[in-house]
């Protein structure tokens, strides 16, 4: 297992620094880049294009909005993975439970990730926003969110390899 987890606010250039990193590490031989975002409006449809645009053509692009622990089950020791972002697979997860997103049906999710990014055989690189430094938020599902995105980080950071902070496009390293 090789797990890196990088962290940071929105536009802190986690997603670049990401790339930069996974490319700097295998000479563009197995990039897989693992996608969770879902284009449901235009906006989105456009953030998603410039990531695209960005990233060129030397990855192998999976989109995966919701069947994460599955899908990294399948990589194998020759490949090199970035996962962009887990807090959209988050937000992706409690959607799609609709009324059943209850604190066990979310760590049940969160436990087979977490099992399945300490069995894999892939080096893999994980981008999630830091969600802990905000304020706390009103509403009943923004809360579970914030709740479970920062549950998920703390277990993945405790297995993971590597743990960097990415603040205004500068990575500080948390662990390893």
């Amino acid at each position: 297992m090789s797990v890196h987890l990088i962290l940071g606010g929105a536009r802190s250039g986690k997603s670049r620094y990401a790339e930069s990193l996974v490319l700097a590490k295998t000479n563009h031989v197995n990039c897989h880049y693992v996608a969770t975002a879902q284009a449901f409006d235009p906006e989105m449809q456009a953030r998603i294009l410039h990531h695209q645009q960005r990233r060129g053509e030397q990855w192998s692009e999976h989109e995966c909005p919701l069947a994460l622990a599955p899908l990294i089950n399948r990589f194998t020791d020759s490949d090199m993975v970035l996962v962009d972002c887990l807090t959209l697979w988050m937000n992706n997860l409690i959607y799609d439970l609709g009324e059943g997103a209850c604190d066990d049906a979310i760590q049940s999710e969160v436990t087979k990730l977490v099992d399945a990014l300490v069995e894999s055989p892939a080096r893999i690189v994980l981008v999630s926003n830091e969600v802990g430094l905000g304020v706390v938020p009103l509403g009943e599902v923004t809360r579970l969110f914030v709740d479970h995105a920062g549950w998920m980080n703390q277990a993945i950071a405790a297995k993971a390899d590597e743990v960097t902070f990415i603040a205004a496009g500068l990575p500080m390293k948390l662990k390893g």
